[in-house]
């Protein structure tokens, strides 16, 4: 880009001071600010210095970073703000009353601005100093600002030599702005927040559910304390191979996951070896980034938020946050109890389009609790005055720092299920106790309440990954895994079954399923070994042992289905076993192997631990001291 460097001189007659600039603005105008970081702070401040002199004055937002002066008690009769989505800067203004908030789907917003339904008197915008053809870039907010540009019957932009230039569909002409102020100063920065423990747990299981080559959409959301959520999933995706970018936030995170070399874009349908963005928000490391940076692509929100083209993207993958979610699967965002707290934002976008995707997956995610700890996010009927975002009917992944729940096309009592299952270990038996009073699910159910408190379930997670580059998760087996252990039993071959079961039975009763997941965790363990699909995981192999009170030894038996033996799972959830037990303080092993069994009878005696065995009748018995 090359820039005007006689640009004041070229465009004289348009320049003015923040002050002379904003006295422009009328009483009873609709006025629209900038988003983000890219907020014109002067003429801001120069416009709130002008309170006295205006009233009912409405302040059309998406959101922003700055300190956001017009949003005090005290200028309410001069000042109305408008939100689209509710930052901390005008959060308490808006609970109180005293403010406005529209719900609305980001993609709907420039709509509202061309269809006239939203008419804007006077845009307030910033933007880079002109080129050499007099275009102007909208720099690191493009999202609804460039349609306020082009539908504001007057346009003041404040021309900011530090606002980066950025590649995509982010220029104005300079003639159809009306008047520039000149005005050199850092723009609002942000600057990343360590990644919190939590947030750290979360993003281990929604790394699980991201395949290579997905393009992945990091939401909004932000819960105190725990910082910018999806924007921290991005620290556990350094191991993924050819990532593509289409998202509506940037934030510093992005550099990290760019020169991991996990991003490539290679694999995106639209804007091929692109990263898509509509806005960033940062430290001054981003800017210099992405600044002339052709690697990255900034378009308008009725672009980067379009269902449509989200749902072209090869193996979209979209990442957005709850406030809360009740057991049938109602996902509150914006608001909880009747307090608003954000917005819809591009939620409800990037759902539809992800589901739509080829490979796609909608991701929801939250803590399990509230920040104190007190309350859990995950609640049997949602509180009085909660919005909700997503619905029941349209909710897929939900993740937890407990793990993941996948409900689409679940019947309610699977979704209870599922979600407990994901619940805070000490809100697990009272959500149980709600379901089964709201007779979401049978009165019988309520004696699994212990089953569903695993100790030292975190102990119980790892990852193999295998030669091919696949990732097998495995953890402890849940309530929830009945119909996932029916369809491991029964794709079984024959011989597996026989090896395993003693006998040539061709079918599995219901009681010998629910056997394997509704276990006593107090003596014994199941574990699970799992790989994503687009419905959720796949169980391919499980591990159990059984312990002997008497002797503090355990009887230990695991399966791989058929087609993913041979590749070292067997042996690799053997030892994961022995570690599980010997935390227990589980003295040692013993099994039951057939004589024709050589694959099992080799791990065992490849443990590296004291084996003795003795054949009986066709059937090796054996005892490892560990």
């Amino acid at each position: 880009m090359e820039l005007d460097v006689n640009w004041k001189e070229t465009y004289a007659d348009m320049i003015a001071t923040p002050e002379r600039a904003v006295a422009h603005v009328k009483p009873g105008q609709r006025v629209f600010i900038g988003t983000g970081c890219g907020e014109p702070v002067d003429l801001v401040a120069a416009l709130t210095d002008r309170a006295a002199q205006l009233a009912d004055v409405e302040i059309i937002q998406l959101f922003t970073k700055g300190e956001a002066p017009y949003a005090e008690k005290q200028l309410t009769e001069c000042f109305t703000v408008n939100s689209f989505f509710i930052g901390s800067n005008v959060r308490r203004l808006i609970q109180e009353g005293l403010g406005v908030y529209t719900p609305i789907l980001m993609s709907d917003i420039p709509r509202l601005f061309h269809g006239g339904r939203i008419p804007i008197d006077v845009a307030l915008i910033q933007v880079t100093p002109p080129d050499a053809r007099g275009k102007v870039s909208l720099g690191i907010s493009v999202d609804i600002v460039k349609s306020a540009a082009e539908n504001a019957s007057l346009v003041i932009a404040q021309v900011n030599p530090r606002m980066p230039y950025v590649h995509g569909d982010s220029l104005l002409d300079i003639y159809d702005l009306d008047i520039l102020v000149p005005v050199e100063s850092e723009l609002i920065e942000r600057s990343p927040a360590p990644v919190h423990e939590v947030a750290e747990k979360i993003g281990k299981n929604v790394g699980g559910l991201i395949p290579n080559g997905a393009t992945i959409e990091f939401g909004l959301g932000r819960i105190e304390d725990l910082g910018r959520l999806p924007q921290a999933m991005q620290a556990f995706l350094y191991d993924k191979k050819d990532l593509g970018i289409h998202t509506e936030m940037l934030t510093d995170s992005i550099i990290d996951l760019i020169e991991s070399g996990a991003v490539t874009g290679a694999r995106k349908t639209m804007d091929r070896g692109k990263i898509t963005a509509s806005f960033c928000m940062g430290s001054r490391r981003l800017y210099d980034y992405i600044n002339d940076n052709p690697l990255f692509c900034f378009r308008p929100t009725e672009y980067v938020n379009d269902s449509n083209i989200i749902g072209k993207q090869y193996r979209m993958v979209s990442i957005n946050m709850a406030q809360e979610i009740d057991l049938t699967g109602q996902v509150c965002s914006d608001s909880v109890g009747g307090k608003f707290f954000s917005g819809i934002g591009g939620q409800v976008d990037f759902n539809r389009g992800a589901t739509r995707s080829a490979g796609g997956r909608a991701i929801i995610i939250m803590p399990s609790t509230t920040t104190s700890g007190t309350e859990s996010r995950i609640v049997c009927f949602l509180q009085p005055g909660s919005g909700v975002v997503i619905s029941r009917g349209t909710v897929h992944f939900v993740v937890t720092e407990y793990g993941v729940a996948y409900l689409h096309g679940k019947s309610i009592q699977e979704r209870v299920m599922a979600l407990i299952s994901i619940a805070h270990p000490n809100f697990r038996d009272q959500l149980l106790r709600e379901a089964v009073e709201a007779r979401y699910i049978r009165p019988e159910m309520a004696g699994l309440g212990g089953r569903f408190i695993v100790p030292g379930e975190e102990a119980m997670k790892t990852t193999y990954l295998l030669d091919d580059g696949t990732q097998v998760s495995f953890r402890s087996i849940r309530p929830t895994d009945e119909p996932h252990m029916r369809d491991l039993l029964y794709n079984l071959s024959q011989e597996t079954v026989y090896y395993r079961f003693m006998s040539r039975q061709k079918r599995f009763s219901t009681r010998q399923i629910q056997d394997f997941v509704y276990i006593d965790h107090r003596r014994d363990a199941a574990v699970v070994g799992t790989v994503p699909e687009a419905t959720g995981e796949e169980i391919i192999a499980v591990g159990r042992y059984y312990l002997n009170e008497k002797t503090n030894k355990a009887e230990v038996a695991f399966i791989v289905r058929d087609d993913w033996q041979n590749k070292g799972i067997g042996t690799f959830l053997f030892k994961h076993l022995i570690s599980i037990a010997r935390r227990n303080g589980i003295s040692g092993f013993t099994a039951e192997v057939m004589r024709d069994n050589r694959r099992m009878q080799n791990i065992f005696n490849a443990s590296g631990y004291k084996v003795t065995s003795y054949l009986e009748e066709g059937v090796y018995s054996y005892v490892i001291d560990f």
